[in-house]
């Protein structure tokens, strides 16, 4: 168990105790729903709730202290532990360096616009097979989640496998010069967060902050299949290892077998050797993510056959790939996040994804696109048009703009197209229409929330059948 000095904590960021001073401290945490005993609470400023609201019940739950701002310092009295800082934010992030900075292992960030957390996944799947290894408590990437990850970590663990991600212009530097990295890993770059991006260049460059955090003796771990390689080339002052599934000049160079397969087989420039690795899902992108976790394992000298198992077990976090049985029916649920590129991967991979019956997609919008939203969305349309599904189910506003796409394309020569105006109405026309042996990807951003479908149609067969399934 991780245990840290209060005293030590109050100089790492500056603060001073009030009330009382804890024996120790043993992890941190800023939901005071999930506070173990012995963490301390931390106190967030948000745009919708005040974390300093949660402090009593975070008290109740037997925290060990609080980071509290000066603010409501001044309001409170008694004898129970506050770290005192003047913004806690700023404070979270201090503390994490100063952990950063006693902990011995090597240290890996991962960013990119899509893939991260599979990556992420994938890459610390491998290197535990290589000693103690913490990584992003899901995606949490940000000016708070990725300091509360780094305070997770042992001082003895050999590897940190961190995603760092932005929304905003000027997000990502400090975050990468807090990871400090050895190792960086990039996933492909693409048309997300448009709204606050005038180019996907501008978001290239954005991303590029983790390659100029990297030291001279780091290594960069970049896709030459990316259409901004080049631009991320120039930031680099590192190592470059280079992964592609189309040049075959590449260190390592991918092959795609997919059409039920799953395999890519790799060659590696550097020792000439082959190696098939089965992949646990199917799809290209699969594959692509893969790689940089091979070629990761493989720099650091792991034994293919390791690798290869450990990919194989490697299984997807929740609301990401994962399929669900109802009623004879199987849906996959990508809905945790979306974009232009995730949706087409994502409908890629259902094509080479091996169905009894036929194939449905339900989709709705795509979220920060900002002007360009209505265009990438009928432009996604047009994209699946090219498919023979058995029906495309859209919902919301933004699921609007991909059926006309669709219409555009001629979608509805080949499929039934139905636009609905929310999860709930989905499910009722898929209960309609879909048969035991059919399989349904559900995709959208997170805020959409579709995995209502998924809850509506379970109902909807359960009264049906006067059973819950």
């Amino acid at each position: 168990m991780l245990y840290f000095d209060p005293t030590e904590l109050a100089r790492w960021c500056d603060g001073r105790w009030s009330g009382s001073v804890p024996d120790r401290v043993t992890g941190f945490g800023n939901d005071s729903r999930l506070i173990q005993p012995g963490q301390m609470y931390v106190a967030i400023r948000g745009e919708r709730l005040d974390g300093h609201t949660f402090v009593a019940e975070a008290r109740k739950r037997s925290a060990s202290a609080a980071l509290v701002d000066e603010a409501y310092a001044r309001q409170v009295s008694g004898d129970w532990p506050l770290l005192v800082v003047p913004d806690t934010r700023r404070a979270l992030i201090d503390l994490a360096r100063g952990h950063r900075a006693r902990c011995r292992g090597a240290f890996v960030g991962v960013t990119g616009s899509v893939g991260k957390t599979s990556v992420k996944e994938m890459a610390a799947d491998v290197l535990a097979h290589l000693g103690r290894v913490t990584r992003t408590k899901g995606n949490w990437n940000n000016e708070i989640g990725l300091p509360l990850s780094l305070l997770r970590m042992g001082r003895d663990d050999r590897y940190g496998v961190f995603e760092v991600g932005m929304n905003h212009p000027g997000e990502l530097a400090p975050l990468c010069a807090l990871l400090a990295p050895q190792w960086a890993l990039f996933t492909p770059i693409g048309p997300v967060h448009l709204e606050y991006f005038d180019s996907v260049r501008a978001i290239a460059e954005e991303k590029a902050a983790l390659l100029e955090a990297l030291p001279e003796t780091g290594t960069a771990i970049l896709s030459v299949d990316d259409p901004w390689y080049e631009t991320l080339l120039n930031h680099v002052r590192s190592r470059v290892i280079r992964v592609s599934l189309q040049d075959p000049e590449a260190d390592y160079y991918g092959e795609w077998r997919g059409s039920g397969s799953n395999a890519l087989q790799v060659h590696e420039r550097k020792t000439g050797e082959h190696r098939v690795y089965r992949m646990p899902l199917p799809g290209r992108y699969v594959a692509e993510n893969a790689l940089r976790a091979i070629a990761l394992g493989r720099e650091e000298e792991l034994n293919p056959d390791i690798i290869a198992h450990a990919l194989l077990q490697y299984r997807p976090l929740s609301m990401r790939w994962n399929r669900v049985a109802i009623a004879g029916i199987t849906f996959i649920n990508d809905a945790y996040n979306a974009n232009p590129m995730g949706m087409r991967a994502a409908a890629d991979a259902f094509q080479e994804t091996e169905v009894e019956g036929r194939r449905w997609l339900v989709l709705a919008g795509m979220f920060e696109l900002g002007e360009a939203a209505e265009e990438e969305h009928e432009a996604l349309g047009h994209y699946l048009a090219q498919f023979a599904w058995a029906g495309v189910v859209t919902v919301g506003a933004m699921g609007r703009w991909i059926a006309q796409g669709a219409i555009d394309a001629g979608l509805t020569e080949v499929c039934r197209l139905e636009i609905c105006e929310d999860a709930e109405s989905a499910a009722h026309y898929l209960k309609k229409h879909i048969e035991p042996g059919d399989a349904v990807l559900v995709k959208a951003s997170r805020g959409e929330h579709l995995e209502h479908v998924l809850t509506e149609f379970e109902n909807l067969m359960a009264a049906e059948n006067g059973v819950m399934l």
